[in-house]
């Protein structure tokens, strides 16, 4: 369907057009980068600008071409850069022509300071810590990654079980950019019937800190309609490796609105407004909800941009806004 031919609404006015599972980082000189899923599944692209409005017209460069066969040949999924341990990386998930759902995650790494003129290489898939026997082994994507306490976390989906099989979060701290220090930790799996629609699903963290506390975001249920946004909870100066620090609402927090003209939202990241205090929450959605065929291969996932309100007790407020760019 072109982006064209679907009900316009106040809501659902795009930030980046068929560029699902956004993700932005913004630098510690203020600059952002914005990578994401591009429809064809096929490329890791990145954009730079100085402000985050400035994203929408930037150039988008091909950092990196999946393989003609074999591993990383297909599935080229939820890419995320980050700046960390000195360098610049970019985390993401890919199958294999001849095994397309043996998804596992990768990494690249910047062979210099400027990530959109530098080369990059692969460094292959992230390893498990040496105690850890069972990370990786299966379907494995949607890796985010945190900082807190000058430690470094990785939080991703994993599935699990035999047959149809449940997809789950786990976190672990790191010890390189390319290895986990410790054993994966389950966080979060699809109890709830919203998160049980089509598929059983945890995926697509990410983090947002405010006050005290760190919240923790993640999408559930098949891609369609259904898919909607979770969240967790913990102290931020807890052990966030310990399950029991964390906290699971019973109800989405984000789903989908008709009368908005928004469906299937997910796969958010959080990023400081250019006024750097306000919070803006990035994440795709479909203006309409008649998908012909398998929704995954549905291009127009868009990204979208909400503000983040706080409540009373300080936990976050998802609403759509009625002029959505204005955030920006």
């Amino acid at each position: 369907m072109n982006v064209t031919n679907y009900k316009r609404t106040e809501y659902n006015r795009p930030f980046i057009e068929q560029r699902a599972d956004p993700y932005i980082y913004r630098h510690t000189d203020g600059s952002c980068y914005f990578t994401a899923s591009v429809p064809e599944y096929d490329r890791i692209v990145l954009r730079k600008a100085d402000t985050l409005a400035g994203l929408q017209d930037a150039e988008e460069k091909t950092l990196w071409t999946k393989h003609e066969s074999g591993p990383q040949s297909l599935h080229i999924w939820a890419p995320e850069i980050h700046y960390l341990y000195g360098g610049w990386y970019i985390y993401y998930a890919a199958g294999d022509k001849d095994d397309e759902w043996a998804i596992r995650p990768y990494v690249l790494k910047c062979n210099g300071s400027d990530p959109m003129k530098d080369d990059w290489s692969e460094m292959g898939m992230i390893q498990a810590a040496d105690d850890d026997p069972y990370s990786f082994h299966a379907f494995s994507l949607d890796a985010t990654i945190f900082r807190q306490n000058e430690t470094y976390y990785y939080i991703w989906a994993e599935k699990t079980g035999v047959g149809k099989q449940i997809s789950n979060l786990y976190i672990a701290r790191m010890e390189s950019p390319v290895k986990l220090a410790t054993a994966q930790v389950l966080l979060t799996t699809p109890d709830y019937d919203w998160e049980r629609i089509g598929f059983w699903v945890n995926e697509g963290p990410d983090i947002l800190e405010h006050g005290d506390k760190l919240f923790l975001t993640f999408s559930a249920s098949e891609t369609g309609i259904d898919y909607c946004v979770g969240m967790l909870y913990a102290d931020k100066d807890a052990d966030l490796l310990d399950p029991r620090s964390w906290t699971k609402l019973r109800y989405p927090v984000l789903r989908s609105d008709e009368d908005k003209g928004i469906y299937g939202p997910g796969h958010n990241c959080f990023v400081k407004a250019d006024d750097g205090v306000t919070d803006l929450c990035i994440y795709h959605a479909r203006p309409y909800d008649e998908i012909i065929g398998n929704p995954l291969y549905d291009p127009n996932r868009h990204a979208m941009v909400m503000r983040m309100e706080y409540d009373d007790q300080g936990f976050p407020v998802f609403a759509y806004e009625e002029d959505p760019l204005s955030c920006l």
